[in-house]
């Protein structure tokens, strides 16, 4: 399929290539309708390529992104578009006009990943895949299981010499400064926004000490840290000295459940936090883990199943009671201050390291697009069924984990066919 085919009521565009995006494209493509994946980053997956590991099954992303890349290389119905977003979307159901701008990824189709731009490259930038915690090259990959697999080039280092020697040391004419940016019109008969989520800013919730403390971390932050692919190769240790944390404290809803920052609960934090204890006393044995909540959700029997297991671990403790303060003491430890809602007494403890589970907000919370969509005071979209047309899948709609977004957006799939169906 090629842009120019694309027909007003015969094709579906996605918006965004995380685990919905790809869902709901290869549910559509595969049945037989022609699909636009438009991706903001360079490299689709969304979040769930920076896990280490995710439920129910603790398998890593490559499980299901792996098969998923081949699928879409195998489809020819499938059209991606990186480095692109949705600027407007105009039109009725069965006939929308959408208007898209794809940015300069300065490596083209010709890139082999051998990775000779990045090896002459001096200039290193902080790498967003791994939440700052490591360095990338101004010439990179974005990252170990990227699709597509091909190298970009960094704008901070357009007109530099790093630039001019990237185009020297690729032999296969890969690298293309010319390159510029490029508006597309797309004229699709239905919609699907998968535009996934981002975490809440830590920095915002004062009263935890994120960004003013090393060893205070949010909860992704751990998950890069715990991927062989992170930013310390799977060791889990203190971002301060490079040690093993011998006591990990956990504080759920960070931001979650709070007037002031976020108002409903974000849903994946308590399986998030339980998964990461299991990464924590399976490095290290003799750790403790103490996780600090108001409430523990684990919806279904095979979470709640899970939750059990670390209820029986003798090195994993529960205080029920929202966190008040995280700081630091005189010794440069730590420190956790919560009222134990169980004995209503204060508990301060000292730890090695902190780890805030900070909620999942809507990818769109700030800036919308263009289109006739309605959204929720928090930023999440709301579906209209009966006016049809566009619909909102996985986190876009609501806080999801892996498996409802992808049984959600098999439900998308279908509901945008049937708008090209019914046109």
């Amino acid at each position: 399929m090629t842009l120019e085919q694309s027909a007003p009521a015969g094709s579906i565009l996605v918006v965004g290539g995380g685990i919905s995006g790809l869902t709901t494209a290869l549910e559509a493509a595969e049945v037989g309708y022609d699909v636009f994946i438009v991706e903001k980053t360079a490299s689709l997956g969304g979040r769930v390529a920076q896990l280490n590991q995710y439920f129910p099954k603790l398998c890593p992303p490559t499980c299901g992104l792996e098969i998923n890349y081949k699928r879409i290389r195998d489809n020819a119905r499938i059209k991606v578009l990186t480095l692109a977003e949705v600027e407007s979307v105009t039109g009725t159901p069965g006939a929308y006009s959408v208007q898209v701008k794809v940015n300069p990824r300065y490596v083209n189709e010709n890139c082999t990943c051998c990775g000779e731009c990045s090896a002459v490259c001096t200039t290193e930038i902080d790498n967003a895949f791994d939440f700052g915690m490591s360095k990338t090259k101004g010439a990179y990959l974005p990252h170990a299981m990227a699709f597509p697999q091909r190298y970009v080039i960094a704008p901070e280092i357009i007109g530099t010499d790093d630039a001019a020697r990237a185009v020297e040391a690729c032999r296969y004419g890969a690298v293309d400064l010319a390159m510029q940016p490029k508006s597309l019109n797309l004229m699709v008969g239905s919609v699907v926004w998968a535009t996934g989520w981002q975490p809440y800013d830590a920095a915002k919730i004062d009263n935890l000490g994120f960004g003013r403390y090393p060893d205070i971390i949010t909860n992704m932050m751990l998950e890069r840290m715990a991927s062989k692919n992170g930013p310390t190769e799977g060791k889990i240790v203190r971002p301060s000295d490079g040690k093993a944390p011998e006591t990990v404290a956990f504080v759920q809803c960070a931001g979650s459940r709070d007037e002031n920052h976020l108002p409903y609960c974000s849903y994946i934090c308590c399986m998030a936090s339980l998964k990461h204890a299991t990464y924590i006393r399976s490095q290290y044995p003799d750790a403790e883990v103490y996780i600090y909540y108001i409430d523990l959700r684990a919806p279904g029997y095979r979470y709640e199943k899970f939750y059990k297991m670390l209820k029986d671990d003798p090195k994993v403790f529960f205080i029920k009671g929202k966190v008040a303060e995280v700081g630091e003491d005189e010794a440069g430890r730590i420190l956790v201050t919560a009222e134990n809602a169980v004995t209503g007494e204060k508990n301060r403890r000292a730890v090695d390291m902190a780890v805030l589970a900070t909620g999942m907000e809507p990818s769109l919370a700030g800036a919308k697009p263009k289109a006739d969509l309605v959204f929720t005071e928090d930023g999440f979209i709301v579906n209209n069924y009966t006016k049809g047309g566009q619909f909102a899948c996985g986190c876009a709609n609501k806080p999801a984990d892996v498996v409802s977004s992808n049984q959600n957006a098999t439900g998308m799939a279908l509901k945008a066919i049937q708008t090209l169906v019914k046109r």
